[in-house]
């Protein structure tokens, strides 16, 4: 046990709550409440899967220039996910490992979206930010429901525990709530009163199809998006969604989503010949059977792994089984093992995998054997890191990484 789980183990939760309440304030004290600031309509993204899409599917929109009466005009956008910080023409990577960083960090990003002069913010908001109140003194204008599946049990201490957390988002005020209707758990989060809410549906969408990419039609526009799984579509439809609510036009968000060209680490493809490589973030069951639903048909090649630091364990053995049901070749190996035995996680997810299965304790390693025994109608599936740059060891130490670079190079020693 480390420190910190002894710390949390012995402390009161009411004492831990209000210690994390006293930090959310003390931040927004230092950098002078930016998240109220009324020149900043900020929008909140959640649920389980698709925060980061969404969140930059949103921020694209907002910034594609429009026709005003006086003449061309675009929006200020900053933004805040896993992968990235954004402050109008201002972007880095998120290096944190944290999909809602600290209040600090929060708190200083809205204060320079301010400075900047943006008048939209777009921020993914988890369920443990919202419990350790990160979302607190921020003011949003519209949050937006994508989905619930299974995540955080352990740490939330129950399904329900986790959903009601991403509820607190929505009961916090008045604002506008963007909902994506066809989840099962959506009848929650429509029965909260807001200033506006707005849902949205798949079968909102017509004449759906994927060739290299997503398309399908709205109210008679033609979207392409370039990036393969059909469950983009929803983090696409929030996304317009949001951006119809603030008055910009189908025209506008057909032109900003079709210049996508990829989000790093969600679908990308890294390798195009003599066979293709994906790598996705995917780590939950949900997320990892939708990435292998989108190559059904195909000959994967699935390298995976689970996430160690006693999270969710009993999705180990669900992700084993996941993979045995799609993947021809599964190679698991080692991802962010913190303080657990790396190969004893190995060895959970192994044991619904099967005998297509074999467990190479070296990530690296593990890439480099898939791209060598692939084929050229195959198709290699990296998942659980996506663009992630660090990889996560025992005793709070990191070290670069990148599963991207890792599978190119290994191509390029096999040619």
């Amino acid at each position: 046990m480390t420190f910190k789980e002894f710390v949390k183990k012995i402390i009161p939760k009411f004492l831990l709550r209000f210690y994390h309440f006293c930090w959310a304030l003390l931040g927004a004290v230092i950098f002078g409440f930016p998240g109220y600031s009324k020149n900043m309509k900020i929008i909140g993204v959640t649920g389980t899967s698709g925060k980061s899409t969404t969140t930059d599917f949103i921020t694209r929109i907002l910034e594609e220039p429009f026709e005003m009466p006086q003449g061309r005009s675009e929006n200020k956008v900053a933004s805040v996910s896993s992968i990235r910080f954004k402050v109008a023409d201002k972007e880095w990577e998120n290096k944190y490992k944290m999909t809602m960083p600290g209040r600090f960090v929060i708190q200083k990003l809205l204060s320079q979206a301010k400075k900047a002069g943006c008048n939209y913010v777009v921020l993914e908001v988890t369920s443990e930010g919202i419990r350790q109140f990160r979302h607190k003194f921020i003011n949003f204008d519209a949050v937006v429901f994508i989905n619930l599946t299974p995540e955080h049990i352990e740490s939330h201490g129950g399904f329900e525990n986790y959903r009601n957390e991403k509820l607190k988002l929505f009961r916090a005020g008045r604002n506008i709530h963007v909902i994506n209707r066809d989840d099962e758990n959506s009848r929650y989060f429509l029965d909260i009163k807001a200033r506006k809410i707005i849902s949205f549906s798949v079968q909102d969408a017509k004449n759906i199809s994927f060739n290299n990419g997503t398309s399908f039609e709205l109210e008679g526009q033609k979207f392409n998006i370039n990036i393969l799984g059909s469950f983009n579509i929803y983090n696409a439809l929030a996304a317009i969604n949001v951006a119809k609510n603030y008055g910009i036009s189908l025209e506008v968000c057909r032109k900003a989503l079709g210049k996508t060209k990829g989000i790093p680490g969600r679908m990308e493809e890294v390798v195009s010949e003599p066979f293709k490589v994906f790598v996705d973030f995917a780590f939950t069951p949900d997320a990892l059977e939708k990435v292998y639903k989108t190559f059904e048909g195909k000959n994967l090649i699935c390298v995976l792994g689970g996430t160690g630091g006693g999270r969710d364990k009993w999705r180990r053995p669900v992700l084993g089984e996941i993979a045995k049901k799609y993947c021809n070749k599964i190679i698991i190996t080692n991802e962010d093992p913190y303080d657990e035995d790396p190969m004893e996680i190995i060895n959970q997810v192994a044991e619904t995998a099967g005998d297509k299965a074999e467990k190479i304790l070296d990530r690296k390693e593990a890439i480099g054997k898939a791209i060598k025994i692939a084929k050229p109608s195959d198709v290699v599936i990296i998942t659980g890191k996506g663009s992630e740059p660090l990889m996560c060891l025992a005793n709070g130490k990191k070290i670069p990484w990148d599963d991207r670079q890792i599978a190119r190079d290994a191509l390029n020693s096999k040619t």
